[in-house]
């Protein structure tokens, strides 16, 4: 197959990750600034703002049954966020921890649960943790000992879970009890010596699409782990990637290049030849809380 130029927005971020596509909009944040945006439909097309928080934010996933509403991965925990910018914190975890902490990748499973990864800002060894919110709002840490957590990624059926730990360069994949969330135990599925995986998803045929930070690609791999494809891109830090239908978009950085390329930091999109999914939305519990929406300046309930 040959893949045709991706396309760049012209946006530059410092850190741009999370990259979702919910089956109605793409969102991606810009991760130590804590901006939220939407990737309009036109991919040449500058990002739109949708919140900024005072706060890390890793990535997202829209609240079933609350339009507007996320579930989000930040600051040191896990909060819900509103239209408006109104916060509920479900826990912060990581509050008090031995290092500086903060959170980093995360995504819904398709049973509608969150999984989210924490991290020392430092990426000190061992430091980070593996959380999994729960439908009543419950968090829990399920796998610690991890340096810089990315992904997770799912199988369509929810029955297997991709983890990197990018600072070993390893992808490891877990069975999951897709009824109870419980992890088993993992495997190796394939490690990276030219670059550290990062972000990842999967397709509907059930390989691995995974971004590579350091190395300018997107590598896809099948489902036994079986190298299939690079895609090269003109950004040497690619952090985040997603399906959106056939289309690939892809997040980059800039962060900590003395000697940043133009298109370090845009996000890219290209058309491939097998579509993904949308992103699973978060299903909490009706008894649950969320934040009431913040109204604009001068509008009336």
């Amino acid at each position: 197959m040959t893949t045709p130029a991706p396309t760049a927005r012209p946006d530059l971020l410092e850190l741009g990750e999370g990259v979702r596509w919910t089956g109605e909009e793409v969102v991606l944040v810009d991760l130590l600034a804590g901006r939220l945006f939407k990737a309009p439909a036109d991919p040449a097309a500058p990002l739109e703002l949708v919140a900024r928080l005072p706060f890390p934010v890793g990535a997202v996933a829209p609240v079933a049954g609350h339009p507007g509403t996320w579930i989000a991965a930040a600051g040191t925990g896990v909060c819900l966020l509103a239209p408006g910018g109104a916060i509920r914190w479900l826990a912060r975890p990581e509050d008090g921890a031995r290092f500086r902490m903060r959170m980093n990748d995360a995504v819904a499973d398709p049973a509608g649960r969150f999984w989210a990864g924490s991290m020392g800002y430092d990426a000190d060894d061992d430091a980070g943790s593996l959380y999994r919110v729960d439908h009543d709002g419950t968090v829990v840490r399920v796998l610690d000992g991890i340096t810089v957590p990315n992904g997770p990624a799912f199988t369509p059926d929810g029955k297997a879970m991709y983890l990197a730990d990018s600072a070993r360069g390893v992808i490891r994949r877990y069975p999951v009890d897709p009824d109870t969330g419980t992890l088993g135990t993992p495997e190796v599925f394939t490690t990276v010596d030219d670059g550290s995986p990062d972000g990842m998803t999967v397709d509907i045929e059930g390989a691995l699409w995974a971004a590579v930070w350091g190395s300018g690609t997107v590598r896809r791999y099948l489902a036994d782990g079986t190298p299939d494809r690079v895609l090269r891109l003109p950004a040497r830090q690619p952090a985040g990637v997603c399906l959106e239908h056939d289309v690939l978009h892809v997040t980059t950085a800039r962060l900590g290049l003395s000697d940043p390329r133009p298109e370090d930091g845009a996000v890219f999109s290209v058309r491939v030849d097998v579509p993904g999914m949308p992103t699973p939305a978060f299903r909490l519990h009706d008894t649950v809380p969320v934040p009431t929406p913040r109204l604009p300046a001068g509008e009336a309930a």
